[in-house]
């Protein structure tokens, strides 16, 4: 099933999924129930802020047989080493997903039960990308742009590296204002690439807040903070923002991933309706 990227061809939007931890019929059936939007596949995120999930190859093939929907995989260098990492590209391939991101992924960090953890990183993320390229995935790379240092046009140059390997699209993290937007598109244009633009839709003023303050690479503009902060239903509020985003994607980018936040999928009907 595939999820191929061309430049100037229809506009891709992509939902963002983390895999369950355990039982995982729940959150197929929720996915299911979406399928029908106006989206054009998902995209399954692997462990997420470095915590044990279901594995994303197999959750992203179930999800591909239940909505009949494509699925990009993610891949990182920090849970497997190199024999792990061509084997699962491999057998990604053998299931039908054709299409993966890949990135640094999260650090590893201690567990509760105090059991040592560690990132094994047994290649750079340019080497998984030349991997994945060479085991015949069209093959994804993420543009970090780092806002609380300006940072753009050195992650640009990153980028131009991942390029090189044989990154074949740009997924960027969240961006929250048509300024932003701009800058992206003015940096990248020279790459000549499929850039899909990511959206994080707030869904409260606290986690507006939290994004802005505590995760790195998001930059929430005062304004919609303020805007959510003030309204009488801080969802609907993010629902309205989160389309003004998306078109502005429309306006600038060859997609958008939409990333709803704790699983809330139900506010994709009024992000996507027509």
């Amino acid at each position: 099933m595939s999820f191929m990227l061309e430049n100037n061809k229809d506009f891709k939007i992509t939902i963002e999924v983390v895999p369950p931890k355990g039982e995982y019929n729940g959150l197929l059936k929720e996915l299911n129930k979406i399928s029908h939007l106006p989206f054009d596949g998902f995209s399954v995120a692997s462990n997420p802020i470095a915590k044990p999930k279901m594995s994303a190859m197999v959750f992203a093939h179930l999800l591909q047989e239940k909505t009949c929907k494509p699925a990009i995989l993610h891949f990182t260098i920090r849970d497997h080493n190199v024999i792990g990492l061509q084997g699962e590209m491999w057998g990604a391939k053998a299931l039908g997903l054709d299409t993966v991101l890949a990135m640094t992924g999260d650090p590893a960090k201690q567990v509760k039960n105090k059991k040592k953890v560690s990132s094994v990183r047994d290649v750079s993320v340019f080497e998984l990308i030349k991997m994945s390229k060479n085991s015949q995935l069209f093959t994804g790379a993420v543009l970090d742009f780092r806002p609380e240092i300006n940072g753009l046009k050195s992650e640009v140059k990153r980028l131009e590296k991942k390029l090189d390997a044989g990154a074949g699209f740009i997924v960027t993290q969240p961006v929250y204002d048509e300024k932003t937007a701009q800058s992206i598109k003015t940096a990248t244009m020279h790459l000549n690439v499929p850039v899909i633009m990511g959206i994080l839709p707030l869904i409260s003023y606290k986690h507006a807040l939290f994004l802005h303050d505590k995760v790195a690479g998001i930059s929430v503009p005062e304004k919609l903070k303020d805007e959510i902060k003030a309204a009488k239903d801080p969802v609907n509020q993010g629902i309205a923002q989160a389309k003004k985003i998306l078109q502005i994607a429309r306006n600038n980018f060859s997609g958008a991933c939409i990333m709803p936040p704790f699983d809330r999928f139900e506010i994709l009907f009024g992000i996507l309706e027509k």
